[in-house]
């Protein structure tokens, strides 16, 4: 759980009690908002939706930028989760004609007698199949005139159309009468089994409407398992009389009894309503949640859940506290056959700004649209950054709002945005911040057909503009660009692999506001250069040595980006990925100049035993400095910082990564230590990094920062999350928290205790202890991590 994480209570207290424990019995609500849009649709599975191809790599992961061409960290909203909806439940009816072919029943006994009046008895391991339903019996007897089947048990019978009788069994008993259809009748020492999770159980039960209604008397529900030895289920639920309809896929209970380790805790003087566990999205009430922390206090939340259709639902929870917030959340979702939307927001008067309407809205939606293309909508709104972190919204400092338009092809890239930023940080005002932005971007990857090799061209366009029309501080910039990168790759003698590259890059700017600069800024930066890299293959013990050294020299026309202001270029990555690479400023408004050698060297070491290691080394040289980069920069001066990585990979879960810059003092600037080991019993994701300060890039003290993550099974049905932020520097952790989940085959506990140590003028330390209880058996649920628990009822 991060910082600031709730997670409700549902408990027991009286009449209410039982209510918040049967999760929308009232209402029919299935507990489960799945289907057409799923609950907890943070997670956008639609093929439309951006995915990050992060998965279980070396963790702890920043927050995903997205894999778009313009990466910024503002946050993105998620879209609900699109499924197929649900198929229609067609029961089976009697249209078919008695003596007809189709009307015939097989069965298979031990012995069959037919008696002189037609009447048939089977003895000894009766199975009958009869249109899609089959029967399991000791002894059956088979009226001649009528039809009409006495059974003895033990009897098991399943739903006609059943695609696996032995997993979707539903009927259990000791003796039954049943018409020519085994549908209809009455059936004693009942046990009525739902989707192998919840089990109804009377002394009989009479079945009508062709199999549809079952209505058991005196009966007693449970999904907990029920043992000879002990009978006594952890929990309970007894009712005067249970129906179950088949079609509609409701259980309805009269003067239902909630009972705990068999002690009464709760009743209701009504008939109130629950999904079964094959429902996956009804409208209702959704368990309370009660919610506690130590800046709103003591508060419950009663979320109720109305589907719109098989498309569209709408959530609405209120939130009250005691005598410190009266909250109304929202929720919409819609799914249409080409994209999906959702729609959170809220609006409360609490206690923490008196007097004052804080809330926050946030939207997302996203459409396919002809020729490949897919657009985007977004909107964030909030009042202050600290009510979406005192309501658990987001821990985001950014928010954007806008539209994008976006194709990707397999050489050819379409991208283009427009919108609008909005800063939450206490240091950033919003009037000196480019605050509307639009983005363009056209790239195709061809093959020049004289030369050969392989061509990326890239023509861009941008524009920003700060609120403030003041000089300096109210720059407004755009920028028109335009990129062609060529190479092609050649095998020399020796195996050496020689490449030779070409490009240029050209922009024109328009700069307003700014007296520092000129009004129209042109420049062009052509670039060569050649590559050679020798792979070197080796055996040794069974295991494989590769070894590649490489050497890059490149060389563009000396110059200075001072005509134009760098904002998109300020802060610079050095590491594995970017040590070859022609230009390591990340944006447009910098260009990396001069002659330069990128010299480096790999091994990497593949084990037959299926682990792995390797390492990267190398540096970067210059024939000048210029002052390109900034002198406390690892890529300042003629030399650069010593870039070392290593990477090792077990083959078996545990993954290990360390990456540092140091000069030829071993005087270190940065390293970053990640460790990542996933077992089905233990997930570990850890990490230390370490950065020197820099004031040019707003590092005004070192960052010396530990972030930890540990997920492990403690015990069958045990499972337990620590995590925690340390901040080395300022000797205090940022947060910390720890969760224990314990889950069985009929109730989930989840417990959670967490605290935010951020202390600022707008935002205060946060501490909550967090309880949720759910029952299982009503409305499909979602498994979680690790195992479940499950009473054995063996001796």
């Amino acid at each position: 759980m991060k910082a600031g994480t709730r997670i409700g209570l549902t408990y027991a207290a009286g009449l209410a009690g039982l209510a918040a424990l049967l999760p929308g019995m009232a209402a029919g609500q299935a507990g489960s908002e799945v289907g057409a849009i799923p609950e907890g649709g943070t997670v956008a599975a639609s093929p439309m939706v951006d995915d990050w191809a992060g998965g279980a790599a070396l963790a702890p992961q920043a927050t995903p930028l997205g894999n778009r061409p313009v990466a910024d960290r503002t946050p993105t909203s998620p879209l609900p989760e699109t499924v197929e909806p649900d198929s229609d439940i067609t029961l089976p009816g009697t249209a078919v004609e008695a003596g007809s072919p189709e009307d015939a029943a097989t069965v298979l006994a031990d012995s069959l007698v037919l008696q002189e009046d037609r009447s048939l008895i089977a003895a000894g391991g009766v199975v009958v199949w009869y249109q899609g339903a089959r029967l399991v019996a000791s002894r059956l007897i088979v009226d001649g005139d009528s039809g009409d089947l006495t059974i003895e048990g033990p009897i098991h019978l399943s739903r006609p159309g059943a695609a696996d009788p032995e997993a979707e069994a539903i009927l259990i008993a000791d003796s039954a009468q049943l018409d020519r259809e085994l549908q209809d009748g009455i059936i004693r020492g009942a046990r009525l089994v739902i989707a192998r999770k919840l089990q109804l159980a009377a002394r009989q039960a009479t079945r009508s409407d062709g199999g549809r209604i079952t209505r058991l008397d005196n009966v007693a529900t449970s999904a907990c398992q029920v043992c000879a030895g002990n009978p006594v289920p952890l929990w309970e639920i007894r009712a005067r009389e249970i129906t179950h309809d088949a079609e509609t896929r409701l259980i309805h209970f009269d003067y239902p009894q909630f009972r705990a380790f068999g002690v009464p805790l709760a009743s209701l003087p009504f008939e109130v309503t629950a999904p079964d566990p094959t429902v996956e999205r009804q409208s209702g009430f959704l368990r309370p949640e009660i919610r506690t922390t130590s800046r709103l206090g003591f508060g419950i939340k009663t979320p109720y859940f109305l589907t719109l259709g098989d498309h569209a639902d709408l959530t609405i929870t209120p939130y009250l506290s005691v005598s410190r917030t009266r909250t109304l959340e929202l929720r919409y979702r819609q799914a249409y056959r080409s994209g999906a939307m959702e729609w959170n927001g809220a609006i409360t008067r609490d206690d923490i700004d008196p007097g004052e309407t804080r809330g926050y809205l946030f939207g997302a939606a996203r459409f396919a649209l002809p020729r490949g293309y897919n657009l985007g909508v977004q909107l964030q709104v909030a009042s202050d950054r600290s009510y979406l972190l005192d309501y658990d919204v987001t821990d985001a400092d950014r928010l954007w709002s806008g539209v994008t338009l976006e194709r990707v092809k397999r050489d050819k890239l379409v991208f283009a945005r427009i919108g609008n930023y909005h800063s939450l940080r206490e240091d950033e005002p919003n009037d000196t911040s480019p605050a509307q932005v639009a983005d363009a971007i056209w790239q195709r990857r061809f093959t020049p057909g004289t030369i050969g090799g392989e061509a990326l061209m890239e023509w861009s366009l941008h524009a920003h503009r700060r609120p403030s029309d003041k000089d300096i501080e109210g720059r407004d910039v755009a920028r028109a660009s335009f990129g062609l990168d060529w190479r092609r790759n050649q095998v020399l003698p020796g195996g050496v692999m020689g490449a030779a590259i070409l490009g240029l890059d050209a922009d024109l700017y328009r700069i307003a506001q700014d007296s520092d600069f000129d009004d129209i800024v042109a420049r062009a930066v052509p670039i060569g250069g050649v590559e050679l890299r020798w792979p070197l293959l080796g055996h040794s013990a069974g295991a494989t040595h590769l070894v590649e050294p490489v050497a890059q020299i490149l060389w563009s026309p000396r110059g200075d980006d001072d005509d134009i202001p760098n904002e998109d270029s300020r802060l610079i990555e050095f590491d594995e990925g970017n040590l070859f690479s022609a230009n390591r400023f990340p944006g447009w408004d910098a260009r990396e100049t001069g002659l330069r050698a990128n010299l480096g060297v790999s091994w990497t070491r593949i084990d037959p035993a299926g682990w792995s290691i390797g390492l990267t080394g190398g540096r970067v040289f210059r024939a000048h400095d210029d002052d390109q980069f900034d002198s406390g920069s690892p890529l300042g001066g003629r030399r650069s910082d010593w870039l070392l990585a290593a990477h090792y990979d077990s083959g078996r879960g545990l993954a290990i990564s360390n990456r540092a810059l140091f000069d030829d003092s071993f005087d270190f600037s940065r390293n970053e230590l990640r460790l990542g080991w996933l077992r089905p019993d233990l997930q570990i994701s850890a990490g230390h990094l370490w950065i020197d300060s820099d004031r040019d890039e707003g590092r005004t003290s070192d960052t010396n920062e530990l972030t930890a993550n540990i997920g492990w099974q403690i015990a069958p049905g045990w499972w337990g999350n620590a995590e925690t932020r340390y901040n080395f520097t300022a000797e205090q952790a940022q947060m910390a928290s720890l969760d224990v989940t314990y889950r069985n085959e009929c109730v989930s506990v989840e417990m959670g205790l967490s605290r935010r140590f951020t202390d600022s003028d707008n935002l205060r330390p946060e501490t909550s202890f967090d309880l949720s209880v759910r029952l299982g058996g009503f409305g499909r649920q979602k498994d979680g991590l690790g195992t479940v628990a499950r009473r054995n009822c063996m001796r």
